[in-house]
């Protein structure tokens, strides 16, 4: 029970978005990345986990295929995460 986050969590879509929706609603406001549109950085680190899950999960010898789709998935990651801090956000007011 000490694997809150792993690879393999980061792998899942879930964990994906999770992760995402954390790191931007953390960074959004830090120094540089405040004057950077949230949504383009929540594709950003979506970007990032992914490339970083994809590696984890089955080194850098994948297919270049698998490759390709990660700047897709990021997309998908960055729309969910940003969609359920928004409907978070509209239950709370």
């Amino acid at each position: 029970m000490n694997d809150f986050v792993s690879w393999e969590v980061l792998a899942t879509f879930a964990g994906a978005t999770a992760v995402t929706a954390l790191f931007t609603q953390w960074l959004k406001n830090a120094g540089p990345l405040a004057k950077l549109p949230t949504q383009w950085l929540s594709y950003f680190i979506a970007l990032i986990l992914m490339v970083g899950a994809t590696a984890a999960s089955g080194g850098w010898a994948q297919p270049w295929q698998v490759w390709a789709l990660v700047p897709l998935n990021a997309v998908i990651v960055s729309t969910a995460s940003n969609g359920t801090y928004a409907a978070a956000k509209r239950v709370v007011e």
